[in-house]
């Protein structure tokens, strides 16, 4: 029928030009809308992925290509492809928040979950120490101008430009359901979150390369004459005085710059999820309570935490620049603090796990795609601790009489890190998944009681005139005396509390035990962020695994594992502070 009617049109054109111009019009009309809103959503998700993938291999590429320092890809090649794809998220949020502002609906979508008020004030808080990063930049670039390529002056530039704009879309339209578009919108947040993974890669290399440079040199101090060190200055004279205050002072900035990028993509992940779901009329019911009573226990003890991890961050890094004594007596004490450390987070993780086996509140199996991301992430960068952890165990296993004394206590805080991630990630993936019963929460005709109460409430020491009929309220009124009173007084003096008030003290205290475990592990997570994170870590400087897996593989296995732990750190602070909100 197709080809018949196919020779007929051929055969009178004159009569079926409109018909066939009607027919071009509603193809393209059909194919208009299948590229846009019925395109479907699985295509378009796979296809956003892969090239948010691909774009993000492409960076990797260049960096592994950098890092062998040869003639044919600089650091100049880097920045610019990574400045183009800022370029290329500054437009497209510029594009989006005009075409909310042009089409903003009376009542628009949006995901309560997919970042709270304390997660955008954190991340603006490390934005800032980004932007105070970024002058030091073009400080440095201010000295050294006449000898460096002019891409070193326009990354900060627009690097700066990048977060000031990425934190008002932070701000304002993170929760945002996206509803129109959606096949071009998700092209655009997933290149904005694989932008910020690469800024993320590059911020880990650079501060990577700057503690193995460290690491060399300390090396070499100590005898190791076949370790050489790559100079990062540029083959000039700097013609401002502070150029050494720029460049000291910029990897101080690194850690609050790598976690504000990974951050910032975990946020853009939930809002691309997010694109075309349709939301459940029952999400966000009730704004959680900051209200804490009795917290004291774990507040003092993580205080305690976090001031002995900042006292053994300076020990530490004063005593692994002199003999190799007091190096493996540095070693030494960073080892036992962390079993001590560890050891006590088990314990706290265990304790919480073991109030919710005797509490019977059920679990939320909603649809959230943020408590779903916290999950896998949280599990993803376990991974590296835990491969770092089973190395250092096999390093032991494989360690001589002759090796260092502290070999043993390296194995038992190897050990305790892999059961102390397994035990809290429990513990946090359990209390996002926990939903709350509130006894205060309860029917107004059940207050006080887990049975429907009768319709006339009994005589319980206190009279309720309201339910009376006017006759037997003005009989009881003019008939009791003082001793009546008295009388009724003592027959329900000894009543024991109802069972409302029993089950309410019972929450509270167990509501109590929790927050304590939450803000305590809270506190322990902050101080293990700290030590890695400016620059007390053995594993680099024990020298027990690098003697059985050789110096590149085991600081490739390093390199790969510091940040995927930071990362894992910071992450637990912030899901332990969402528990605290929650409890």
């Amino acid at each position: 029928m197709v080809e018949h009617r196919g020779l007929d049109i051929m055969s009178t054109p004159s009569s079926s030009s409109p018909s066939s111009s009607n027919a071009e019009k509603k193809l393209f009309s059909k194919l208009k809308v299948s590229l846009t809103k019925k395109y479907p959503q699985k295509n378009a998700e796979t296809l956003s992925a892969q090239y948010g993938a691909n774009l993000l291999l492409i960076g990797v590429s260049v960096m592994l290509a950098l890092a062998q320092h040869g003639p044919a890809v600089k650091k100049e090649h880097l920045l610019a492809f990574i400045t183009a794809l800022m370029l290329v998220q500054l437009v497209w949020m510029l594009c989006y928040m005009i075409q909310s502002e042009r089409e903003r609906s009376p009542v628009p979508e949006k995901d309560a979950h997919a970042g709270t008020s304390w997660i955008q004030g954190g991340l603006t808080m490390l934005a800032l120490l980004s932007l105070i990063m970024d002058a030091f930049r073009i400080g440095s670039f201010v000295g050294y101008h006449s000898c460096v390529s002019a891409v070193l002056g326009v990354y900060p530039v627009v690097h700066a430009l990048h977060t000031i704009s990425q934190v008002h879309f932070l701000w304002f339209h993170i929760k945002d359901v996206i509803k129109k578009y959606e096949t071009f919108e998700r092209f655009g947040v997933i290149h904005a979150v694989f932008t910020n993974l690469l800024l993320w890669c590059n911020g880990v290399m650079s501060e990577a390369e700057h503690f193995l440079n460290n690491h060399r040199r300390r090396l070499t101090a100590l005898g190791y004459d076949n370790v050489s060190t790559v100079e990062a200055e540029p083959n000039c004279n700097c013609s401002i005085s502070v150029c050494s205050m720029f460049s000291t002072s910029l990897y101080y900035l690194y850690p609050f710059n790598i976690e504000y990028h990974i951050f910032v993509s975990a946020m853009l992940l939930v809002m691309w999820k997010n694109i075309g779901r349709t939301l459940e009329l029952h999400s966000n019911s009730k704004r959680p309570s900051m209200r804490s009573p009795g917290l004291l226990l774990g507040p003092m003890l993580g205080l305690l935490a976090l001031a002995s991890s900042v006292t053994v961050l300076v020990v530490y890094l004063i005593h692994i620049e002199k003999s190799q004594q007091t190096r493996e007596a540095a070693i030494s004490m960073f080892y036992l603090y962390g079993v001590v450390m560890l050891s006590c987070m088990c314990v706290a993780s265990g304790a919480g796990l073991l109030v919710y086996r005797l509490e019977a509140w059920p679990m939320d199996t909603g649809s959230n795609p943020s408590r779903t991301l916290d999950t896998e992430l949280l599990l993803g960068s376990s991974l590296g601790s835990w491969l770092m952890s089973w190395c250092s165990v096999v390093a032991v296993a494989a360690a001589g009489p002759s090796s260092p004394s502290f070999r043993w206590t390296c194995l038992v805080y190897s050990l305790l890190l892999v059961l102390e991630k397994c035990v809290q990630n429990l513990f946090i993936v359990e209390s996002l998944y926990r939903r709350r019963t509130d006894p205060d929460d309860a029917p107004v005709p059940e207050v006080f009681s887990i049975t429907p109460a009768p319709v006339v409430p009994p005589y319980d020491g206190i009279v309720n005139r309201g339910y009376e009929t006017q006759d037997k309220g003005c009989a009881t009124l003019e008939g009791e005396t003082p001793e009546n009173r008295a009388a009724f007084s003592r027959k329900h003096s000894d009543v024991t509390l109802p069972v409302g008030n029993q089950l309410s003290v019972i929450h509270g205290r167990k509501r109590q035990i929790l927050k304590n475990i939450t803000i305590f592990l809270f506190m322990c997570n902050i101080s293990l962020w700290i030590l890695p994170a400016f620059g007390c870590r053995p594993q680099y400087d024990s020298g027990l695994e690098q003697e059985t897996f050789g110096y590149s593989v085991w600081t490739t296995v390093l390199n790969l594992a510091i940040p995927m732990n930071l990362f894992y750190r910071t992450h637990s602070v912030a899901s332990l502070f969402e528990v605290f909100r929650k409890d």
